[in-house]
């Protein structure tokens, strides 16, 4: 199975048309609507950068019984 990827927008009567499709007149073909939430296309792909990290104690020794591969 081919799949092709077509970006468009549904028109105000909710009629979604297709333009320049590579395919041939009669050929059968599956439809699967995929909706775009608002929100993942225009927010901050990366909403943690800039910001800071914060190391409580980075040098004090990691206790060895808190690690489940001791017990």
């Amino acid at each position: 199975m081919q799949a092709y990827r077509i970006e468009t927008h549904v028109q105000h009567d909710g009629q979604l048309t297709l333009h320049n499709l590579p395919l041939h007149a009669g050929e059968a073909v599956e439809v699967i609507i995929l909706v775009r939430s608002s929100q993942g296309t225009a927010s901050n792909p990366y909403p943690l950068r800039g910001t800071a990290i914060i190391y409580q104690n980075p040098t004090e020794p990691v206790v060895a019984n808190d690690w489940e591969a001791t017990q």
